[in-house]
């Protein structure tokens, strides 16, 4: 197997690398290293993943097709794994070119090159959402994701809907996972539970949003891992009951096409989060209550029957243990001193 992993140099992507290095695997690595957050973190995930013999990286930006064929001509990847993409929901609002860029031509591009060089099974990142304005939870891979509220939504189920189109056309078995609010150590630091840790230990406030009445699936990285493990190797397969009862099911379909969500299916007042980190830090938090902002959504709640019974999916890590281990890499990370 020669295994391509898309956005390495990125939180999952690191970590997914790492855990397929460790298994033996061949593992090609991808990254544009742009500038959404410091370089000098993906850098120093990268610096431990070249320590691996099987792992080999190039600086590429899938926007541009020609370079991405070069590559898969060259490199004959068996199986395709793409974290690469422009996050964040509220930077959709004032970037948006750079998620049509990234996330729509990048995928687009990333497509082709596997029509054109054909691979046993593409994965890739969808996320929780593309629910948006869906208030029916948990949230059921079932359910149609029609109504997203923000750019960066639209862009994900747009990626949704291109790889069902080349699944269709062209046999590619592929597989869209919706990660729900990820966490952990060598996160990213534009998410909550990262910028909460650093204002709070630097004693400035921290910004809850809709006056703290959110709710989100916290899952700790390891547990998405083994998802996305346990989905890479087992090929989508047409599903000969996607339209029992006359309606089509959202989540697979006559194409090699299937959709999972990932998350811990256990969704978290915004407050009880807080709440925990202070516990940990042994520092109360500064609060700064303010109004809902566009593109936020009030919860999100993984139902993972489906990823359960299909892919063996089980989260068993804890908010308080997962949080537990962000906070000793942070401090250990950044030279934090302890309280």
């Amino acid at each position: 197997m020669h295994i391509l992993v898309t956005g390495a140099a990125g939180f999952i992507g690191f970590f997914l690398c790492r855990a397929l290095l460790e298994q033996g695997r061949r593992v090609f690595g991808l990254d544009n290293l742009n500038a959404y957050y410091a370089p000098e973190l993906k850098k120093a995930r990268l610096k431990q993943l070249k320590q691996y013999k099987n792992f080999r990286f190039q600086r590429l930006d899938m926007a541009g097709d020609a370079p991405l064929h070069r590559l898969f001509a060259t490199e004959g990847f068996t199986h395709v794994v793409n974290l690469a993409a422009q996050a964040g929901v509220r930077y959709s609002l004032s970037n948006p070119q750079s998620y049509v860029q990234s996330n729509l031509l990048g995928f687009g591009n990333l497509l082709e090159a596997c029509r054109q060089y054909p691979v046993e099974h593409l994965v890739y990142a969808s996320s929780s959402s593309v629910y948006g304005l869906n208030s029916h939870i948990p949230f059921n891979v079932s359910t149609p994701a029609d109504h997203p509220a923000s750019l960066y939504a639209a862009s994900k189920k747009a990626n949704e809907l291109m790889a069902h189109a080349y699944s269709h056309l062209y046999h590619i078995p592929c597989t869209g996972l919706r990660f729900f609010t990820v966490y952990g150590p060598w996160g990213r630091p534009d998410m909550a539970y990262f910028s909460f840790t650093r204002d709070i230990l630097a004693g400035k406030p921290i910004k809850l949003f809709n006056q703290g009445r959110l709710q989100r699936d916290f899952t700790y990285i390891d547990d998405i891992i083994n998802g996305v493990m346990a989905c890479l190797f087992r090929p989508a397969a047409p599903d000969p009951d996607w339209m029992a009862g006359g309606t089509p099911d959202p989540a697979s379909s006559s194409a090699p096409y299937k959709i999972y969500n990932l998350g811990n299916s256990r969704s978290i007042p915004l407050l009880d989060f807080v709440n925990t980190l202070e516990e940990l830090l042994r520092t109360k938090a500064i609060i700064e209550y303010l109004p809902m902002q566009p593109g936020d959504v009030h919860a999100t709640f993984a139902d993972i029957e489906r990823s359960a019974a299909d892919l063996g999916f089980a989260p068993t890590t804890d908010l308080k243990t997962g949080l537990t281990r962000f906070i000793d890499w942070y401090k250990t990370y950044y030279g934090q001193d302890e309280k």
